[in-house]
């Protein structure tokens, strides 16, 4: 039979999405960018390609087509642009936890290139002259 979503209760507004929730919604539109879902709200969310699954997805219509029910988060809200962000991936559901590989993940810091300590023997003449002019303040 023809499947539909079954919109959370208590969920029918922008307004009453909170990121992180999880939702059941249905694919209005499929663009290469992204897939628009339909979540109950009168306010299609936009799956970015990026956001789609937890593989590189070149193309949104490689995952997803007009009318697929799918399971999605809610990334973020933007009430006053009517903008709702949302993710089919699965890392954050509590799944195995995995490395996420969302652009953010802790990359080991290459030191900040460090100031010599100021060691008199290196400072030239010009450096010298400024510790003196700063010492004489």
């Amino acid at each position: 039979g023809f499947k539909t979503a079954t919109f959370a209760d208590g969920v029918d507004d922008i307004k009453d999405l909170k990121p992180g929730m999880l939702l059941e919604g249905t694919v209005t539109n499929v663009a290469a960018f992204g897939a628009f879902i339909d979540i109950g709200v009168h306010q299609d969310g936009l799956v970015h390609v990026s956001q789609l699954a937890d593989r590189f997805v070149k193309d949104a219509h490689e995952v997803v087509k007009a009318g697929d029910v799918v399971k999605v988060r809610v990334v973020e809200v933007d009430i006053k642009r009517k903008r709702i962000g949302l993710s089919m991936r699965r890392d954050g559901d509590g799944g195995t936890p995995k490395p996420r590989d969302n652009g953010n993940r802790p990359v080991p810091r290459a030191p900040a290139p460090q100031r010599q300590p100021e060691r008199s023997a290196q400072q030239g003449t010009f450096g010298a002259a400024l510790a003196d002019a700063l010492k004489r303040k």
